[in-house]
């Protein structure tokens, strides 16, 4: 893999179907003339922006040129993007920012500040009604860096990229060569900002275009279809055995096995991405057992923010579900009721189609913050060995027969003989079909036809909720 720099025009160049870019704005440049700013040539006021398409897919696209004032934001720069926002907007299709910036035009003072501001405002508006992504080649520091943040995804380029609000080197008690929280491995590791990191700029620009091909051109577009030529009834015999690994049952059961994962190293026990079924984009949404079988609120945040997104682009959710409660540890408890919330009230506020698949335990009211059935999922299917419940059989057990365990002769046979019982009654998933919690038991190694099913049936689905202007969880 190349690693060479690309300009901020074969950026473009390498993100566009051939010969497709138009660009908008070319004679633009500052008018300020304080600082003897004047005199400087700023061709296009250091930022290219225009249109073109992916694959067919028509794209508005800015690209930040650090060789003219370091690509830094001024008057004429924002208004040039802001004016592709408001074209995109009008058309329904996405926007896509190629990040490379000094920040703030220290020259143009509070019109620079004030051009923050409309961009801001621009990214605000456009939320919700067309897809919006940014690639980070650069620096993208200080005020700067709420532009990717008020996208929805982001890919940033790990050797060159840098993202931050205060450098390193500004920290209290640190220095850049103790920790670098600017570079992408910080960043993709520590909060949810960044979707994708790659190395070279080739591969940022590679993961915009696929990212563009799964998702829909704005909120009331058509979901995103690619022709399947994958067997709709493919049998999958391995993913018996997969049941604690929610990436290898998305990967397995999506057509030639296409997933494509966000926010990989962040929250690694929650997987977000989006798979195609029989054609059809679908995000998806699973608990990594493998990584841990609790409910944290790096994970609970990580799957809502997804699911908004999928809900406000129609873009139908699957849900693998394997939990079996919530992290218990101090810090946890400081912050995981209100994630958890945010959780239930995405699933439940969401009206696009929703299907679960249980492989394993659901415990408690972390299982029913996982689009269980209670909040909304329309339709829920459960391989045989899983089981739902209030907690695991044997603790249940221990603590309903607490006074009978301690007095019995042969203490192991009787819990053993208890917990039958109770997984029988109250804890397999079969016990939850009978109550209509579960809609159908599946076999594993028929997932991806029984799922396909559901999601064309699922086609259709229209939702009615009460009027009000929005939800406050």
């Amino acid at each position: 893999m190349s690693k060479t720099t690309l300009s901020a025009r074969e950026r473009i160049e390498h993100l566009l179907d051939g010969a497709s870019f138009v660009e908008i704005g070319g004679q633009m440049t500052s008018r300020s003339t304080d600082f003897n700013l004047n005199p400087q040539e700023t061709p296009g006021d250091g930022v290219i922006t225009g249109y073109g398409v992916i694959d067919g897919n028509l794209v508005y696209v800015y690209s930040q040129d650090a060789k003219v004032l370091g690509g830094s934001i001024g008057e004429m720069h924002a208004r040039k993007i802001a004016h592709i926002y408001d074209l995109a907007v009008k058309v329904g299709a996405p926007v896509i920012g190629l990040i490379d910036c000094a920040g703030l035009r220290l020259q143009e003072a509070a019109d620079a500040l004030n051009s923050f501001g409309v961009l801001f405002s621009k990214q605000a508006c456009a939320s919700g009604i067309i897809p919006q992504l940014t690639g980070i080649f650069g620096t993208c520091g200080g005020g700067s860096a709420l532009i990717p943040t008020l996208t929805d995804f982001t890919v940033m380029e790990k050797e060159s990229g840098r993202l931050f609000v205060n450098s390193p080197n500004t920290l209290d008690g640190n220095e850049i060569s103790r920790l670098d929280t600017a570079n992408a491995s910080y960043q993709e590791t520590n909060n949810s900002q960044i979707d994708i990191a790659v190395s070279g700029e080739e591969e940022v620009i590679a993961n915009l275009r696929q990212l563009i091909t799964v998702l829909p051109a704005c909120y009331d577009d058509d979901a995103s279809y690619e022709e399947c030529n994958d067997d709709l009834n493919r049998i999958i015999p391995e993913l018996e055995n997969a049941g604690a690994d929610s990436r290898s049952i998305f990967s397995l059961i999506s057509d030639d096995n296409f997933f494509l994962e966000l926010k990989k190293e962040y929250a690694k026990e929650m997987i977000t991405g989006f798979a195609r079924l029989n054609g059809v984009t679908v995000g998806c949404v699973g608990n990594q057992a493998a990584e841990s079988s609790v409910l944290t609120t790096k994970g609970a945040n990580k799957a809502a923010e997804f699911v908004r997104f999928c809900d406000a682009f129609q873009i139908p959710v699957l849900v693998v579900s394997n939990v079996d409660g919530f992290k218990a540890t101090v810090h946890e408890e400081k912050t995981i009721a209100k994630a958890a919330a945010k959780l239930t009230y995405a699933f439940a506020s969401a009206t696009v189609p929703k299907v679960t698949l249980m492989t394993g335990d659901a415990f408690g009211t972390a299982y029913i913050a996982m689009n269980s059935k209670s909040i909304g999922a329309d339709i829920v299917y459960a391989w045989p060995q899983a089981r739902v419940g209030m907690m695991d059989p044997e603790q249940a057990v221990r603590i309903m027969y607490a006074d009978e365990i301690s007095s019995a002769e042969n203490k192991t046979e009787l819990i053993a003989q208890k917990t039958a019982e109770y997984n029988e009654l109250q804890s397999s998933g079969m016990s939850a079909a009978r109550r209509g919690y579960i809609d159908d038991i599946i076999e594993p190694d028929a997932t991806r036809k029984r799922l396909i099913a559901a999601f064309e049936m699922l086609f259709t689905k229209r939702e009615d909720r009460p009027a009000k202007k929005h939800g406050t969880v």
